[in-house]
């Protein structure tokens, strides 16, 4: 009787490589029968083009996550013409030209879902099955995980999106966030990934806590001109990765509601009122209700 399969799943690794390293030399050492990989392996981060090679070369299954369709909006001229002006978006258009053709093109076949091939009962998706914009975390409630489970066909449904690992048990079935690689949003600034193994009618999950040197990535930052090129986003994205915290689409969103500019003046503004222990939907509707101040 041939052994229960040891599947890797590891998502969001957002252009950053060192922490990439270290996940695949952690990976090398459990010897799984099959890695997958769950999208954003770009944005966020100045090394998309070598995560979309070292993963696109290693032939892992690998699907979309809603920063490729980010970059691809840009690459593909699909964005409103003044993102290519306004400073906001500065990072993003780095990142997209940073890309290759072939970067491109390999990313434009990925699929939105992918089973995996030695334990089908494994469905991957990016956020939730309908969408890799929407996500679920920690915060999510069963009913919502009920009515993900009930549109698809697994016996465990794997996420990333929210940078939050997750293990949530109920009687439809089990959705598991494996976190982030390159920018975990929990506070703990590990790289990190899943273990799954079957273990009879059950499974064992193992989440990975990999240390890496991010003042590798840092220097990353400085010396490919990212940071400097990127103005106030690269510096909340370098901000993100230092504090393992969510910080830039609730900026721009203060930035939105209060008639802000994306300026040094607005961003200490917004983190002196901002709590990053909220989730993000709890964060907007603060801001709905005029917690932010007209600047």
């Amino acid at each position: 009787m041939p052994r229960p399969a040891t599947i890797a799943v590891l998502a969001d690794v957002h252009g950053n490589m060192p922490a990439l390293e270290a996940v695949l030399a952690d990976i090398e050492r459990q010897r799984p029968d099959e890695i997958l990989v769950g999208g954003d392996l770009v944005g966020r981060g100045p090394e998309g083009s070598c995560v979309v090679a070292t993963i696109r070369d290693a032939g892992w299954p690998t699907i979309r996550g809603n920063h490729e369709d980010y970059l691809l909006d840009f690459r593909r001229r699909r964005v409103p013409e003044h993102w290519w002006r306004q400073q906001r978006w500065a990072a993003a258009r780095w990142m997209a030209a940073e890309l290759s053709p072939a970067d491109v093109d390999w990313i434009e076949r990925l699929p939105p879902s992918l089973r995996s091939a030695a334990e089908p009962g494994l469905l991957l998706v990016h956020g939730t099955p309908e969408s890799a914009n929407a996500g679920l975390g920690p915060w999510t409630g069963d009913d919502e995980l009920r009515r993900h489970l009930a549109a698809v066909e697994a016996q465990i449904l794997i996420c990333g999106h929210t940078h939050r690992p997750m293990d949530r048990r109920l009687p439809e079935g089990r959705v598991v966030n494996v976190g982030s690689v390159g920018l975990p949003f929990n506070r703990d600034p590990r790289a990190q990934y899943a273990l799954f193994h079957r273990d009879g009618d059950d499974w064992e999950v193992q989440p990975r806590l990999i240390e890496y040197d991010r003042r590798e990535t840092y220097d990353i930052y400085e010396r490919s001109g990212f940071l400097a090129e990127g103005g106030i986003t690269a510096e909340l994205l370098k901000l993100e990765l230092e504090e393992s915290t969510a910080y830039l689409v609730a900026f721009l969103k203060w930035t939105e509601m209060t008639d802000g500019r994306p300026d040094h003046q607005t961003l200490d503004a917004f983190l002196a009122a901002f709590d990053p222990d909220l989730p993000m939907h709890e964060q907007f509707r603060r801001l709905g209700e005029g917690s932010a101040p007209r600047l």
